[in-house]
């Protein structure tokens, strides 16, 4: 009777159909590897297509990574400049206040009969003050812009005065240097003030 029972059990489970539990595959490859004729090339298609699209989505996720990637690297880029553009405007700020000083040097030196009088002791004391406020301010990045003897260029220069010239080769040349200029590195911060040759017939 026990082998009766065995037996109808042994032949309900082979007759049940097999239940698949993996949803994360669509493709089932059998133990049967002889699996020939139009399922073979049915199964080999479906694989190339899959195989495909996975290859598309890796391209897509490749594309968009380096894109990511690109775009991290110029904002840091465009960051560093920016930082870089903020200490330059910083020092131009402080350096435009300082100007004026250097204006008062330049005003004392220009007077050579009075500056001649004072006491050779404090008229070097007050030159080496100058040259070494000259010297820091240099580091940062300012040049003196003196176009003594130069044709008057007007996208650098201001003339405050016209000057009458005999010599036609004196027309348009600056005659006069009244104030300095200054550049901050390749930026002009201050026009010299200068007095320019007129040539008239």
């Amino acid at each position: 009777m026990n082998d009766d029972l065995n037996q109808n059990k042994k032949e309900n489970e082979e007759n049940e159909p097999e239940v698949d539990t993996d949803n994360g595959d669509d493709f089932v490859f059998e133990e049967n590897t002889d699996v020939t004729g139009p399922d073979a090339e049915q199964k080999i298609k479906k694989l190339k297509e899959r195989i495909k699209e996975l290859e598309k989505k890796n391209a897509e996720l490749m594309d968009g990574w380096q894109r990511d990637k690109a775009d991290f690297l110029n904002a840091r880029r465009q960051d560093a400049e920016n930082q870089k553009k903020f200490a330059t405007f910083a020092k131009e700020d402080i350096i435009t206040e300082l100007l004026q000083t250097l204006d008062s040097f330049e005003s004392a030196f220009k007077n050579k009969e009075s500056w001649e009088k004072v006491d050779e002791n404090w008229r070097k004391g007050v030159e080496y003050i100058h040259t070494q406020l000259s010297g820091a301010l240099a580091q940062h990045g300012l040049s003196v812009v003196n176009p003594l003897g130069e044709k008057f260029d007007h996208n650098r220069d201001e003339a405050i005065e016209t000057v009458p010239v005999e010599n036609p080769d004196d027309d348009g040349k600056i005659l006069e240097v009244v104030n300095s200029g200054y550049k901050l590195h390749d930026k002009l911060i201050r026009a010299p003030k200068v007095k320019v040759g007129e040539y008239k017939m």
